[in-house]
């Protein structure tokens, strides 16, 4: 009797521990926790991002999911290794905003190969497979920033380009439209040039070089907001027109009180919440459109 209980117990445990095994199989074989959805931010000491990551953390518990927000600090090792923690978490969705385009295929390569589906935000990847990328026009963006200076200027004179982090797709992009109106306008020069990282203290830095450097020029461009208001503090009481990119609250404020010319305004919350929203269709299994387009605004006095 007692050797007859023991094996019916043996029978039993065996069952309980198959049937476990079989459930953690079929978690991994449909990609992880249909209800956590993983987000990676190219860094949350940027108040441009950080709208990002309330738009989506908002949107997510509109929608009953669990969003998982890392940040990478700008470093894409670091990247990378928040990309392998989400997955060990058994997210369903990864959301990508790169820091650098090149780079984050690494990233997104490990993503694939454990297939779970990317999207990109803000920032494309240059390498490595992915559902929808979520922006604004950055190249169309750059044209605005550019038009609105030529317009202010009368359609002369010497105009300082502030670029952002090298590598990464808004930096490129945004030059790009700058550069294609403003190139071969007569009366029109970019007469410095220089990458201060999307970050204020950089561009604080990089502008009082310049001004040092290059003491004649009438416009300055900065590839974001946050190089923008550095330049302005840099230029004290110069007159000189700043115009930024990205539409946050300090720009906003700089602008009304006459400090910046304009901003290309984005919605960061706007690209956060479709975001998730775009991931929740993916994870129902529901087609998505490769590119979706955020609207940009051009904010002046």
């Amino acid at each position: 009797m007692k050797r007859t209980y023991i094996k019916m117990l043996s029978i039993a445990l065996t069952s309980v521990i198959a049937m476990a095994g079989f459930a953690g199989c079929n978690k991994a074989q449909t990609g992880g926790d249909k209800k956590k959805i993983g987000m990676v931010v190219s860094t949350l000491n940027n108040p441009f991002f950080v709208s990002m990551k309330d738009g989506a953390t908002k949107k997510a518990k509109e929608l009953g999911y669990d969003l998982v927000i890392v940040d990478s600090q700008n470093d894409a090792a670091k990247e990378r290794s928040n990309v392998e923690d989400l997955l060990q978490q058994g997210v369903s969705v990864l959301i990508i905003n790169p820091t650098d385009s090149d780079a984050v295929g690494n990233s997104i390569q490990v993503a694939n190969n454990n297939k779970v589906p990317v999207l990109t935000v803000d920032r494309q990847a240059n390498k490595g497979e992915v559902t929808a990328h979520i922006a604004s026009d950055n190249v169309q963006g750059g044209k605005m920033a550019a038009e609105f200076i030529l317009e202010k200027l009368g359609g002369k004179g010497n105009i300082v380009e502030l670029q952002g982090i090298p590598g990464a797709s808004a930096t490129r992009d945004r030059g790009k439209g700058f550069h294609d109106v403003i190139d071969g306008k007569d009366g029109v020069k970019v007469v410095a040039s220089q990458s201060a990282d999307f970050d204020r203290q950089k561009g604080l830095n990089v502008m009082e070089n310049i001004i040092q450097a290059t003491p004649q020029f009438d416009a300055v461009f900065a590839h974001n907001d946050e190089m923008a208001l550095g330049a302005v503090k840099a230029l004290k009481d110069k007159k000189v027109l700043v115009v930024g990119f990205d539409g946050n609250d300090d720009a906003k404020k700089a602008v009304e009180s006459g400090d910046m010319a304009a901003t290309i305004a984005q919605q960061p919350d706007l690209m956060g919440s479709l975001a998730v929203e775009t991931a929740v269709k993916v994870i129902k299994g529901e087609k998505v459109e490769k590119e979706i387009p955020v609207d940009l605004k051009l904010i002046k006095k």
